[in-house]
């Protein structure tokens, strides 16, 4: 039996013969917060001063090792002692230490552990060095310890990728040396066995690699990472491992550690890292459980049907994949196959487990092939009259208890609802395409969708890996309908003499992947045709409209499936080129309505359309669509290409002049003409955390 000394309510030490264990306890995820960093430099420095001990094993108390840093002391300075000083003081010890890492060990709690002499790690272990992700790089010795294990080539990958290592990989690699069932037991034995040798990584020589492999590492972490400034560091960072000796090395990543974090860059991930928890917080759901769903139904088997069913399949759901009949089936299958080769091909997975997920899937043609499940989502036709008559026929059909979901990305789930007798298990549950790769899931609450329902969707969203945001009921929910005001501004501005590639170009220099012509391009013009015709008969004519997209419409330019939207398309082209044709419809356009054309500067179609969306976003969240900001840069960060590193409409808005906001929420109004409303700006932009 072991003896017990504290050393701080958070790091306790305990003797094991003459082999010392600090054992860090600070739930939920041992975070590396100052009393955990205060207690186990105390208990080194313990350590260090008893000549009994011939060594010291570190390890978590749970199942966790250290998931990282308490990331809410990075937006302020940082109290001593710092990490960088525990990992010193490590190193500077006379005794060895072995890290049990029993669990994560992410971050800093993998700086922790690559300080030590060893590493012993569980089956169940994950390492890994996500900085990058909240826009900052390692700053506790990571870029310097890894390269030493790892050579500089792989260091960059492993951190510019922040991808998280599984103990197997992690050993092959030589991050840890030994996998154990008992990791602490088995660190204790290790420390023994040193005889009191210190095996310090940061005296290891950077075994020499081939320059292009480094070149060719570091040129792919760059094209991965968008070249954004955290990767490029981070690359400069690692290279000085193999170039300057280490006492500079280290110092110059602290210092780039400390820079990256105080940019707004940091912020905003910072921001958006709490936001994601903040979204799966919903008051009236405390103590609601979520009914137990096993087998999931999805109705049509079309790209974004075949989409969901993979997603579940991947999480390890029993999938049936029906249409109206057997042809539509066997084609949904056959993508479902085509998407499992192209895994398989690139290595993503191994041909066994593609055929085990394969196989959680049945196809079956007709609605009563749902009958039996616990969740059924349709993804047919965008149509009303379609989608009533489905969940009609479903209310018949699926079991007691089962929920209903629609894949609706526009319509009333209210209205919906009302074609069955039990609205209380009807709610919206809208993916985005590619559904098995977009993380983002709209979950649309309706008046009457009951709380163990909205709970149930909630659970199994997070149990498929998506992010679920909630939204009540409105015209495009969140998303769409930010993103229609968004692209009906762009129109207005190619109407008053901007040109399609001008606003596309403006909109990608601010960060967005692709502008909004190229996206609409991408997804059709006839999807965005059909809800214009659909919500036709409400419009105000008073209100400024532009035919442009419905003459293109009425041509067949559907967008790229057609050869010819917005832009023009060679045959296997993904990017268009401006057409010729376009441009003297939309000259052609103006002129006719009386619009003297005028040239747009970049920073005013970037204003202009952002403006467009942190207005948008202020009226909906004034109705009660979204529950708080921090939900809205969510979804147009996850769903619509809104660029990370500013962190949302609502989070960029909040970081600019507010007299110059209002000054261009004003000059919107006026540009808009009849019908604008303005948005509560002020609450829109009362963030609860701000990175």
């Amino acid at each position: 039996m072991s003896e017990v000394a504290a050393a701080a309510p958070v790091v306790r030490l305990e003797r094991h013969g003459n082999v010392a264990v600090l054992v860090i306890d600070n739930p939920p995820v041992n975070a590396t917060s100052r009393v955990v960093r205060a207690g186990l430099l105390e208990a080194v420095h313990a350590v260090d001063a008893d000549a009994a001990l011939a060594g010291a094993v570190i390890c978590g108390a749970g199942k966790t090792f250290v998931a990282g840093a308490d990331i809410r002391e990075f937006g302020r300075p940082i109290e001593e002692p710092s990490l960088p000083a525990v990992v010193a003081a490590i190193l500077a010890s006379g005794k060895p230490f072995v890290a049990a890492v029993n669990g994560a060990a992410l971050g800093g709690g993998f700086e922790l552990a690559l300080a030590c002499d060893a590493r012993v790690a569980s089956r169940e272990a994950i390492v890994g060095l996500p900085e990058v992700s909240l826009g900052i790089i390692p700053g506790a010795g990571g870029t310097q310890h890894l390269p030493r294990l790892v050579g500089i080539a792989a260091a960059i990958e492993i951190i510019c990728s922040g991808r998280r290592i599984r103990a197997e990989e992690a050993l092959r690699l030589r991050l840890v040396d030994r996998i154990a069932e008992n990791a602490c037991a088995e660190a204790i034995e290790l420390v023994r066995s040193m005889h009191g040798l210190k095996q310090r990584v940061s005296e290891r020589a950077v075994r020499r690699e081939d320059d292009a492999k480094v070149e060719e590492a570091a040129q792919a972490a760059l094209k991965a990472g968008r070249k954004r400034p955290q990767i490029v560091a981070a690359i400069e960072s690692i290279r000085r491992a193999g170039t300057e000796p280490y006492p500079e090395a280290i110092a110059a990543e602290r210092e780039t550690f400390n820079r990256l974090r105080e940019s707004t860059e940091a912020a905003a991930l910072r921001y958006l890292f709490f936001a994601e928890r903040e979204a799966a917080k919903v008051p009236d759901l405390e103590g609601i459980e979520a009914r137990p769903v096993a087998r999931v139904a999805i109705i049509g088997a079309g790209t974004m049907g075949v989409g969901i069913a993979i997603a579940f399949a991947d999480a390890g759901y029993e999938v049936t994949l029906t249409d109206r009949d057997e042809p539509s089936v066997k084609r949904g299958l056959e993508r479902v196959r085509k998407n499992y080769d192209g895994s398989v091909s690139s290595g993503r997975i191994g041909e066994d487990e593609a055929r085990r997920r394969l196989a959680r899937i049945l196809a079956a043609s007709g609605l009563a092939a749902a009958s039996g499940a616990d969740l059924v989502i349709e993804a047919v036709f965008e149509d009303m009259g379609l989608k009533k008559e489905v969940f009609a026929q479903l209310d018949r059909i699926a079991r007691p208890g089962a929920i209903l979901a629609t894949n609706t990305s526009y319509l009333d789930v209210d209205e919906i609802a009302q074609a069955t007798a039990r609205p209380g298990d009807v709610l919206g549950m809208h993916f985005f395409s590619p559904a098995h790769v977009m993380r983002l899931l709209e979950v649309v609450r309706g008046k009457n969708t009951s709380r163990e329902a909205l709970a149930t969707a909630l659970a199994v969203g997070r149990g498929i890996r998506k992010l679920p945001v909630i939204a009540r009921v409105g015209d495009g929910f969140i998303g769409n309908r930010i993103y229609a005001a968004y692209r009906r501004q762009a129109e207005l501005m190619v109407e008053e003499g901007a040109m399609p590639e001008e606003v596309d170009a403006a909109i990608e220099a601010f960060g967005f992947a692709m502008g909004p012509f190229a996206v609409s391009d991408l997804a059709g013009l006839d999807i965005a045709w059909r809800n214009r015709q659909r919500l036709a008969p409400t419009r105000d004519p008073r209100a400024r409209y532009v035919e442009i997209a419905d003459r293109l419409c009425e041509q067949g330019r559907f967008g790229q499936k057609t050869g010819a939207g917005w832009y023009r398309y060679e045959p296997g082209a993904r990017r268009g080129t401006p057409d010729p044709e376009v441009r003297a419809m939309i000259e052609e356009h103006s002129k006719r309505k009386g619009i003297a054309r005028r040239p747009f500067t970049r920073e005013e179609i970037q204003w202009r359309a952002l403006a467009t969306m942190v207005n948008e976003a202020a009226l909906l969240l004034g109705e009660g669509v979204a529950q708080r900001p921090s939900d809205v840069d969510l979804v147009l960060v996850n769903g619509y290409g809104f660029p990370k590193h500013e962190g949302g409409p609502l989070f960029w808005a909040s970081r600019q002049d507010r007299a110059r906001l209002e000054r261009e929420l004003d000059a919107l109004g006026q540009a808009t003409g009849h019908g604008f409303q303005r948005g509560d700006i002020d609450a829109a932009l009362a963030l609860p955390f701000r990175g």
